[in-house]
């Protein structure tokens, strides 16, 4: 199991895979929203989405996690 850990303080603003997609390193799978800001978030590794922790619209902090791969 590998997690995808949010880098900062923000709102969820998309997410761009689901459940059961397949991800590699350094693809950018959710976008956060801090300070006016648009932030990616890339995945550090390659895996299968085996599930989707946040949804459009919540506020996460710094190491939350937003998914698990497998």
């Amino acid at each position: 199991m590998k997690e995808v850990q949010s880098t900062m303080a923000g709102v969820v603003l998309m997410i761009s895979v689901a459940d059961g997609d397949i991800v590699s390193t350094g693809q950018t799978v959710v976008m956060l929203e801090s300070m006016k800001m648009e932030i990616p978030v890339e995945s550090l590794e390659a895996g299968k989405v085996t599930e989707v922790k946040v949804a459009v619209g919540d506020f996460v902090n710094e190491g939350d996690v937003l998914l698990i791969l497998e």
